[in-house]
């Protein structure tokens, strides 16, 4: 089997309502889909978002990829992986790896419809179902505190055991206010995560760690700067709430920094973003060799395998049309939570997630 081919496609649509967290504000959902095709006929799809992958950049960055890819055997994936990430020319870190990212993606993705096999029983296979978290919570126009509860209560109905809500957007104790009407609203047994998109520095991340603590916070996602990993291990120090970052890390080299550093304790690795699949299973090895948990960050059609595949998968992230309004349209199958807040793994070869190419063409911008 050999490589004849890669391409992709660019699409955007925009929110009912802008959404901000603490530090952006999103109006349009990005979606670029990689595809790689073969001499038999198979192609693996890959994903790369994010607002600042514009569809120009995306063409040219997979085109200038093209030429490690064509001829290559598709499952010379660490091969592939190594001829892509030069970082004196590109890769290491920012856009560049995230197309790195979606083009592992879609091999692996192939690899898994070649041999029949979802990609979790490629790399390990260690559970069948997996424990999810409800993202949301964001800043909006017209959301006070009555809508962020409801929001919340909606996501308990829809079989929540746990959920993560913004941080960061407004005054401290504003926020702290927050935290507590929605640690009212879902009660003691549901698990409460916040994320403060790195809105902070280290002193006001620990102001509200510590005020934070009575409302029984699971963990306080990226509380600083990606780079601040000195200042991420000072709130982890000062505050009984477990620190949890890595969404904006790259490669194995950016989180063997961050536990260096005792920045974290769960590590929210992004396959999207940090190197694809093949950098991802590295880094969860080199968490597991610390005995730190891994909860990915993003792509719940991507990262289910993951979590399944490995011992230290704590839990995967799980958005809604309160974050994406094609939630449930975007793939021929998708995802739903179980009544007990878990998700079941995906049995069909690959990724099992095919893109519906009919809805999203409306949608498609390049």
């Amino acid at each position: 089997m050999k490589i004849t081919d890669v391409t992709v496609q660019c699409y955007a649509w925009p929110r009912p309502r802008p959404i901000s967290n603490g530090k952006y504000t999103y109006a349009t959902v990005r979606l670029n889909l990689v595809r790689v095709y073969t001499d038999e006929g198979l192609y693996g799809v890959g994903w790369a978002g994010g607002p600042g992958l514009s569809a120009p950049m995306t063409i040219a960055l997979v085109e200038h990829f093209k030429e490690a890819l064509i001829g290559e055997d598709p499952f010379n994936y660490r091969r592939i992986w190594e001829n892509m990430w030069l970082p004196k020319v590109v890769g290491r870190r920012g856009l560049t790896t995230w197309i790195i990212s979606a083009v592992d993606i879609a091999l692996w993705d192939l690899m898994g419809k070649a041999l029949g096999k979802p990609v979790h029983k490629l790399l390990g296979g260690f559970r069948d179902r997996i424990p999810t978290y409800v993202a949301g919570g964001y800043y909006e126009e017209g959301k006070g505190l009555r809508e962020l509860a409801q929001e919340m209560e909606e996501n308990l109905e829809l079989g929540a055991r746990a959920v993560k809500m913004k941080i960061g957007g407004v005054e401290i104790n504003q926020d702290v206010e927050r935290v507590r009407v929605v640690r009212e609203t879902i009660g003691p047994d549901v698990k409460l995560m916040v994320d403060a998109n790195n809105a902070y520095v280290a002193y006001q991340a620990v102001e509200i760690a510590r005020k934070m603590e009575p409302y029984d916070v699971f963990w306080f996602e990226e509380p600083v700067a990606p780079d601040d990993y000195e200042g991420h291990a000072r709130v982890a120090r000062s505050s009984s709430i477990p620190v949890a970052t890595g969404e904006n890390e790259y490669t194995r080299y950016g989180f063997r920094d961050l536990i260096q550093h005792g920045s974290a304790s769960i590590l929210n690795a992004d396959a999207q973003i940090l190197g694809g699949i093949t950098e991802f299973m590295n880094v969860a090895s080199l968490a597991a060799a610390h005995d730190l948990h891994v909860a990915p960050h993003g792509a719940q059609e991507v990262h289910i395998h993951l979590v399944a595949a490995i011992p230290n998968g704590l839990i995967l992230e799980f958005y809604r049309e309160t974050v994406n309004p094609l939630h449930g349209q975007i793939f021929e199958e998708s995802l739903t939570l179980d009544d007990d807040g878990c998700v079941s793994v995906p049995q069909t070869p690959g990724l099992g997630m095919e893109p519906n190419w009919e809805v999203l063409e409306p949608y498609r911008v390049a």
